[in-house]
């Protein structure tokens, strides 16, 4: 794993520039986004987790910033998918990115490989190869584009949990998509 600014060696950086300590991962980090990169080897799947938990936890604490612990949980598993997958199926490096955005965490993985992911049908027998059917179940948005380098992989996470919305609009949000805030229309009885 390779600190963005090339420096901070084994420890992370905190919004204040200050060293986090030896067991931080590293990265670089503003008060509505944070940077990460990752070699290419796959040992830094679990930072990548931390990292992103870590950036919600200090908007959550330190810019007031409402997020659910769902919240940081789906992060923690869509960070996890989308940095494994960069990690398995390109030669390295990876970037985790992830930006607040008014409601919602949007985490975007840019990867070497201009190829796109191919999400197969659903198939509860198959062994593997489901983390992109997870990531777009989560996903208030899912998105996918080429670039010039390779590609970006971008999932958008709510910050509250459907629960915790008012019912003043009459919408039936329990039958909502996990991990989104929109209702989705229900059936007439």
């Amino acid at each position: 794993m390779q600190p963005v600014d090339g420096e901070g060696e084994g420890k992370g950086e905190d919004e204040g520039g200050e060293e986090a300590g030896p067991e931080a991962p590293r990265g670089v980090s503003t008060a509505s986004s944070a940077t990460m990169t990752l070699s290419g080897d796959g040992s830094g799947i679990a930072d990548a987790r931390c990292f992103a938990a870590d950036f919600l936890v200090r908007a959550r604490t330190a810019q007031d910033v409402a997020v659910s612990d769902r919240a940081v949980d789906l992060t923690r598993l869509v960070v996890s998918e989308l940095v494994t997958n960069a990690l398995k199926h390109a030669p390295g490096p990876a970037v985790l990115e992830l930006r607040l955005t008014g409601d919602a965490v949007e985490v975007t993985v840019r990867d070497t490989v201009r190829v796109l992911p191919a999400v197969g049908a659903v198939d509860p027998e198959r062994v593997g190869g489901h983390g992109l059917e997870i990531v777009r179940a989560l996903a208030e948005e899912f998105h996918v584009g080429l670039e010039p380098s390779g590609k970006r992989v971008t999932a958008r996470i709510p910050l509250s949990d459907p629960s915790d919305l008012s019912g003043s609009s009459g919408s039936d949000v329990s039958n909502s998509r996990p991990g989104s805030t929109r209702p989705r229309p229900t059936a007439p009885s």
